[in-house]
């Protein structure tokens, strides 16, 4: 990624990236001033700068740290984050204090009504509801870029939000550039560094530790890469912005012929950020239409689009609750040989440098 590099041309000024996640602490001297905690809608404001697990706290701190004080330094230094606390069994709080916290829904809903260009998921649900995918397509209608963690774990299995349409499904590689072991299959959109990196133990904060492989911080180097493009060109639309990711992805295979396990590769913004020339295509074609089974894209941010109704009947949208899908629609195996900066360079704590990268099957079965 040769971070250092891209912030001479963009470090995501300008842009900024809603993280949905358990909250944000905006205390932390790596995040202090970076943290836009008024402009979260007053509807979804519950608490969102309580932090309970430091989770939602490291994926800003890796999006948009400045590194002061010897924390993280985010891979978007330049870049704001607008922070969503929302209902997860992760908060580990009680009944009463969980029915204040705003579901996923309305959260993604009111976060695609506000000017933030990216919609940061680092978090993968078993379950879905006819709301929560109502969100994901709402926001997709606005216009933001929607990425997502595909998940990691002994299952194996894809959740959701990332295995629906109109969303970036991101996977985490480890510093060699190995698929992470344990990873979902099967949904997977882009690949980033997820694995060795550094997070908040607890709720503490009083220290780092070293990071099991996780696709959550390799969500949170996609939302921040995609901050370093959009903030180089403002004027670019989330299809083109989407697009010049997966372009410029590193992979050895044809890019119309994703990987199961990497999708189109790993993600590289240096190669659009450096390249005057890039072309990033139209405006109003969604270069994921295949997958998404549409081109919703092509009308986003349209003028007479509608939030979904909050007054729908919450039980009859409980009552449609289905599993999330761990059907893969890319069945395909590509090794990939590739250069990357170690994932340590998007962080103040490590040293940078590039390694030939290498996803093997066996890593990811």
């Amino acid at each position: 990624m040769q971070a250092e590099r891209m912030w001479k041309v963009s470090t995501g000024e300008g842009v900024k990236v809603a993280v949905i996640d358990t909250g944000v602490n905006a205390d932390t001297p790596s995040l202090k001033g970076q943290v836009l905690v008024d402009e979260v809608p007053e509807a979804v404001d519950y608490r969102t700068t309580d932090d309970y697990t430091g989770d939602g706290t490291t994926v800003a701190e890796l999006i948009a740290g400045t590194g002061a004080g010897g924390g993280l330094k985010g891979l978007a230094p330049g870049a704001k984050i607008v922070p969503y606390r929302v209902e997860l069994d992760a908060l580990q709080v009680g009944a009463k204090e969980q029915e204040k916290t705003p579901d996923l829904s309305d959260a993604i809903t009111a976060a695609a009504d506000t000017d933030a260009k990216i919609i940061n998921l680092s978090l993968t649900w078993k379950w879905v509801t006819g709301n929560d995918e109502a969100a994901i397509e709402y926001a997709a209608s606005k216009g933001k870029l929607v990425i997502a963690s595909v998940g990691i774990g002994e299952e194996r299995k894809v959740g959701f939000p990332s295995d629906r349409p109109y969303v970036v499904g991101v996977t985490s590689s480890d510093s060699s550039g190995t698929v992470s072991k344990g990873t979902a299959q099967g949904y997977a959109d882009l690949a980033a560094p997820g694995e060795k990196i550094p997070r908040w133990c607890d709720e503490t904060f009083r220290s780092y530790c070293v990071g099991e492989p996780d696709t959550r911080t390799a969500a949170a180097l996609a939302s921040a890469s995609a901050a370093l493009i959009w903030s180089a060109h403002p004027d670019w639309t989330v299809n083109q912005v989407t697009r010049s990711l997966i372009d410029t992805a590193g992979r050895s295979w044809a890019k119309d012929d994703p990987s199961r396990y990497a999708g189109y590769g790993l993600v590289r913004p240096r190669k659009v950020l450096e390249n005057a020339d890039y072309d990033p295509g139209p405006a109003d074609v969604d270069p994921l239409a295949k997958e998404n089974g549409g081109d919703l894209l092509a009308d986003s941010a349209a003028e007479n689009s509608s939030a979904p109704d909050d007054d729908a009947d919450r039980s009859s949208a409980e009552a449609s609750v289905v599993e999330a899908s761990a059907t893969p629609f890319r069945n395909h195996y590509h090794p990939l040989w590739l250069s990357l900066s170690a994932a340590a360079t998007v962080i103040g704590l490590a040293t940078t440098g590039i390694a030939v990268l290498r996803l093997r099957q066996e890593r990811g079965r």
